[in-house]
């Protein structure tokens, strides 16, 4: 009878199932990443939002590039000043990282596993890179602009070059100011990922801590299973 009431109670804890300690560590090891400081509902809705921005910036900073090329077949003379940005691919490659790290925002807003959010962040710092560069680009691209306008006067046809001039001019601003705004939501979702990282290192590194302060063991054990034991056999 002793050892029949040794067995029920040793095997209480994992009766039905695996103790609360595995339960924790198949949580912590699994594929779902919990997102970080504050209510996970809202972070999801906020990565979700931005990566929608960051997939809208790039089809729009596309298509602005395909009309910009579309232009240089209106005159064959002021193509190398007016076409710079559309020469240099910035509106077909920087659109593809754009619309690529927004699909991964996104993804990893609906689902925030820790391999989406990984990818995800590597995604954003690679379009922020690309941002960057996309604006010294426009800002190079509006300089010569300036300078190609003061020689309009004395060209055959003048006022096609103020056309064509004024065109490449607002297209290039409207892509500086997405460019702008797609480096700011890059910047911000690799702040948001770096400071989650933070806050969950710490909580990481208090948990075991706390466990040891209120006499629990960290893998969540029950530790009155020795003195159970102890008093069936004694009995």
């Amino acid at each position: 009878m002793a050892s029949q009431g040794f067995d029920n109670t040793g095997l209480g804890t994992s009766e039905g199932g695996t103790s609360p300690g595995s339960h924790e560590r198949e949580d912590t090891d699994g594929s779902v990443y919990q997102l970080l400081d504050g209510p996970s509902d809202v972070q999801r809705g906020v990565l979700q939002a931005l990566g929608a921005t960051q997939i809208l910036n790039g089809i729009v900073i596309l298509a602005l590039g395909v009309f910009l090329g579309s232009l240089q077949y209106l005159s064959h003379q002021f193509r190398h000043v007016f076409f710079f940005t559309f020469y240099t691919g910035y509106p077909f490659w920087g659109a593809v990282f754009f619309i690529s790290s927004g699909s991964l925002t996104v993804a990893a807003g609906r689902k925030p596993t820790r391999s989406l959010m990984e990818n995800s962040f590597g995604m954003n710092i690679a379009s922020a890179t690309v941002a960057f560069v996309g604006t010294v680009f426009l800002s190079v691209h509006l300089a010569l602009n300036t300078e190609e306008f003061k020689s309009c006067q004395s060209s055959r046809s003048p006022d096609l070059c103020i056309c064509l001039g004024s065109s490449s001019n607002g297209l290039v601003s409207l892509m500086l100011i997405l460019t702008l705004l797609e480096l700011a939501v890059t910047i911000s979702v690799s702040v948001m990922w770096c400071l989650g990282n933070i806050s969950g290192s710490r909580k990481a590194i208090s948990s075991p801590s706390k466990s040891a302060e209120s006499g629990i063991p960290p893998d969540g054990s029950d530790s009155e299973n020795p003195n159970t034991q102890l008093q069936v056999t004694t009995e």
